[in-house]
């Protein structure tokens, strides 16, 4: 399984962004969409104490929304990008 996860929904415009910008950092990432799941809706705010998406599990590194900076932090860290 991917080490980085995506709690997405088909109408989030930020959830969007974070799977295209790690598309293109050659990141590989599993998709969860919350839309119609209330489980990995509940999962989502389990692992980030919020509502809010995209949710972004980078190896245990729980970061909400698009948040370059702490992304690319979070992937350096992980050893998932140089």
């Amino acid at each position: 399984m991917s080490k980085v996860v995506v709690y997405s929904a088909d109408w989030c415009g930020f959830c969007h962004a974070v799977k295209e910008y790690l598309k293109k950092l050659g990141v590989a990432y599993t998709e969860k969409n919350v839309e119609n799941d209330l489980a990995l809706a509940q999962e989502a705010v389990t692992k980030s104490g919020q509502m809010g998406i995209p949710v972004v599990d980078i190896d245990g590194e729980i970061i909400v929304g698009f948040d370059r900076p702490k992304i690319d932090a979070a992937l350096r860290d992980k050893n998932l990008i140089l």
